[in-house]
């Protein structure tokens, strides 16, 4: 249960009032389910499902929420071999989940061969909506849908430091320029005409701000927004704090080749210190105290949807 410090407050809510909750959830089909040692990953599973629809039931009505489905949906991939659907959460284990997708579908062997520019830009995985309506609402009622989600904090310092501490040819012109001409006071030429070298301080004033100079993007948009806990019931929530054993209990739910395994490997710069809480402290400490009380703010519903711990 949440601490009472922690009960909602309007404002973050407000888009979410009047949304109609789904039906109750539907039991895992655990046909596929080998051996006992899964029994607490199940547990747990079934803790946070129940956590998630009590808090969707606590804090929505029954109205309908004014967004189009195909809005709702756009996130999602499609499997249809095995029928799932996953939707992606940036920096919390999507690059290996869509491998893994891969391999379930037969667009490959092994997840273990696929390089990073195949798996996001090569097209190979449907998304839910490229379906017409019969077959989004189709897949919706009869497929697994699955998430995997990561502490709040934790994954938007991995996406600074995955887009703005090494060479990019999209994020450093595109987001970078814009927010050192915005934020930085005295930015010498190089800067403003590259876009290199942007500052975790500056990163969080364009994330808080109302009027930002360029609009926002999926590795860091809160997962609220990205997949719609609440409108969408996902039968299946996984952690990346609890990446593989939750993503290989998935597998076996879903009937997937016993010899596929989800990959240990870090999809890209394999030689940075992976981002942990004591990575995340060392970035926080840059920020002034009112900046992380707003930029909890900003992922408040995260944290409380899926019982994360307050920083």
């Amino acid at each position: 249960r949440l601490p009472e410090q922690q009960k909602m407050s309007e404002s973050p809510l407000s888009w979410l009032r009047g949304v109609y909750l789904p039906p109750a959830l539907h039991p895992l089909n655990k046909t596929f389910v080998r051996g006992g040692e899964w029994q607490d990953i199940d547990s747990t599973q079934e803790k946070r499902r129940a956590f998630l629809q009590d808090f969707c039931r606590k804090y929505n009505s029954r109205k309908k929420l004014q967004t189009h489905l195909v809005h709702l949906v756009s996130r999602i991939y499609v499997e249809d071999r095995h029928k799932v659907l996953y939707c992606e959460v940036p920096k919390a284990g999507c690059s290996n989940w869509k491998r893994v997708l891969m391999v379930l579908s037969g667009l490959a062997a092994s997840a273990n061969n696929i390089s990073h520019d195949d798996v996001h830009y090569g097209k190979h995985l449907r998304k839910l909506d490229s379906y017409d309506l019969k077959g989004i609402y189709t897949r919706l009622n009869m497929y697994t849908k699955f998430i995997f989600v990561r502490d709040p904090m934790e994954r938007l310092v991995s996406a600074f430091r995955d887009k703005f501490e090494h060479p990019n040819s999209y994020y450093h012109p595109v987001f970078g320029k814009a927010i050192i001409k915005k934020y930085r006071h005295g930015a010498d030429e190089e800067a403003l005409k590259t876009g290199s070298g942007v500052k975790f301080k500056e990163f969080i004033q364009y994330l808080l701000d109302s009027h930002r100079p360029v609009g926002m993007d999926i590795h860091w948009e809160q997962v609220s927004k990205l997949c719609y806990p609440c409108l969408i019931n996902y039968d299946f929530i996984g952690k990346f704090e609890t990446l593989e054993e939750d993503a290989n209990y998935f597998l076996q739910l879903v009937g997937a080749p016993a010899n596929l395994k989800f990959p240990k490997f870090k999809d890209r710069h394999s030689s940075d210190e992976r981002t942990s809480i004591e990575v995340v402290r060392q970035y926080l400490k840059e920020l002034s105290k009112e900046e992380r009380q707003l930029t909890y703010d900003f992922y408040y519903l995260d944290y409380l949807m899926f019982n994360y711990t307050s920083p």
